[in-house]
């Protein structure tokens, strides 16, 4: 119980049961923790909670498994047969920007090895294949002015030789450079441009194809792309219009005949109050994620419109600033209706959680974060990997697929991307990576049974080490490991590549597969 401490006084009090030091009688009352201890004295030992129980159990029938990559990052041929130059290519070419001034002018080599990595689909045994198409392979400047027949086929002959089905997305980040030139996403031309690149791609593939994504993860080309002055928001608008745009040329040209889906996948980390007791920080995570997952989710999945706590939040800082109007750009009455409900599914790519507290942010930094108004920051305890962004932390996927449910009224959820990274001396036995994908995928099954959720694919990101973005190739999210040392650039199975088709191939008996 609480007492006198020494030299302290009365003022630390390391006791299991409160006394109330100005009542003659002393009454002690139990804390939280002396219920604790007594739990942990009746079990003889701690208990794993219920929500940390692993389970054992089956997916849905017809649950899809698959596996993703991205244009950019694996195919190189940078200039290979008339393919015009992307933002990614200019971008890597310039000084000190990636990592070991690394570039994907080779990277994997996929545009050469189609050969090489259907083997490894076939492998792992995936029902689907996620991959990405490059804009500037197909139209060389962006438009339907010249279309670029060679490009075309790289991806024809691909999707001939899968034996898997194939997800396609059509935009992962490497807009075409000659659009750029002219104000890339915050110029509003591009959402009619976007349009007609994806036509050309229903036309000619939407045969085979019968699973579209519109953009990859528009939040990161907005708030990491775009991110000072008002250019997020406007970006962020023009990348909104532009997937319903798309949406509703395949759904009222193209959807009777070929019968697939399409919609847009969406990333966002999971948020946790940094004090779970302590209201702002309650309100902190709430507005974090509203204003992450919530900024394009909101206006395609709920009412065509920005949540009203952006709106709000944007205005009031807006104004405070001196300007005479909201930063965030406003739909009108016909772009709602035309926004809304453009989706087949909720395509989502998660990796991670964070910890969240407010945060009055000065002026000068990235404009989302001061609009936002929350800091983040992780626990200790969560085990690392090879991105100082990303902490293994699995039950954020549960707590995010549940949220998606009740925010969006239950769509059908489809998980895009998952995956962990590693960095410095490579391992063949990646337990580390056997271990993510263990516990995330327990997570996504309780979600389905616990929770109701409705979930109908799951993605592990990536197929093979590839050129991370900016971080070059120090950060490896394969399952097949690539000797970017041997001009051949062979491709090697880790631990996690057999252990993630054993999960595929007893889909149904998990209790022999994630033992």
């Amino acid at each position: 119980m609480d007492n006198f401490e020494w030299v302290d006084g009365y003022e630390p009090r390391f006791g299991l049961h409160q006394i109330d030091f100005d009542n003659p009688n002393r009454p002690r009352t139990p804390k939280r923790s002396a219920v604790y201890y007594a739990e942990i004295i009746r079990n003889n030992g701690i208990p794993l909670p219920k929500e940390d129980e692993f389970l054992y159990g089956e997916f849905p029938e017809n649950f899809s498994w698959s596996v993703a990559t991205a244009a950019y990052q694996i195919e190189g041929g940078w200039r290979a047969d008339g393919k015009g130059l992307s933002i990614w290519d200019k971008y890597a070419h310039t000084p000190l920007r990636i990592g070991k001034d690394a570039t994907g002018d080779v990277a994997c080599d996929s545009y050469h090895r189609i050969e090489e990595d259907v083997e490894m689909l076939k492998s792992l045994k995936v029902s689907h294949y996620r991959f990405s198409i490059s804009w500037s392979r197909v139209l060389p400047d962006g438009t339907t002015r010249y279309i670029n027949e060679k490009g075309l086929n790289y991806y024809e002959r691909l999707i001939d030789a899968l034996l898997a089905a194939n997800i396609v997305t059509l935009y992962h980040w490497d807009l075409p450079q000659a659009l750029q030139n002219v104000g890339g996403w915050r110029n509003d031309t591009i959402v009619q441009r976007f349009k007609e690149y994806a036509e050309v791609l229903f036309q000619r593939l939407g045969d085979k194809v019968k699973f579209w994504i519109t953009l990859n993860e528009p939040y990161n080309t907005a708030y990491l792309g775009h991110g000072t002055g008002r250019f997020p928001y406007e970006v962020g608008h023009n990348l909104i219009k532009a997937h319903a745009e798309a949406w509703h040329l395949y759904n009222e040209t193209y959807r009777a005949r070929q019968g697939g889906l399409i919609s847009i996948t969406i990333n966002s980390d999971w948020a946790e109050p940094r004090n779970p007791h302590r209201q702002e920080d309650i309100e902190s995570a709430r507005r974090f994620m509203q204003f992450f997952l919530g900024w394009f989710a909101h206006p395609i999945f709920k009412n065509g419109d920005y949540g009203e706590v952006m709106k709000r939040r944007i205005r009031e800082r807006s104004l405070a600033q001196g300007l005479s109007e909201s930063r965030l750009p406003e739909f009108t009455e016909s772009e709602k209706q035309r926004i809304k409900g453009t989706y087949d599914y909720f395509g989502l790519n998660h990796y991670t959680t964070v910890l969240t507290y407010n945060m009055n942010y000065p002026t000068s930094v990235n404009i989302v974060l001061l609009h936002r108004g929350v800091a983040t920051v992780t626990d200790r305890s969560w085990l690392d990997s090879g991105s100082v962004w990303l902490k293994v932390t699995p039950f954020g996927f549960r707590k995010i697929l549940r949220w998606i449910k009740e925010e969006y009224n239950n769509p059908p959820i489809y998980v895009t991307e998952n995956g962990v990274s590693e960095r410095g001396a490579f391992e063949f036995n990646d337990t580390w990576r056997m271990h993510y994908y263990r516990s995330y995928i327990n997570e996504a099954l309780k979600a389905i049974v616990h929770d109701g959720v409705d979930i109908r694919g799951y993605t592990a990101w990536t197929l093979m080490d590839n050129i991370e973005w900016a971080a070059g190739y120090e950060e490896k999210f394969g399952l097949y490991y690539v000797n970017f040392s041997d001009p051949a650039l062979p491709r090697r199975p880790k631990a996690s590549a057999k252990y993630y088709s054993q999960i595929i191939n007893c889909n149904e008996h998990l209790n022999a597969c994630l033992s």
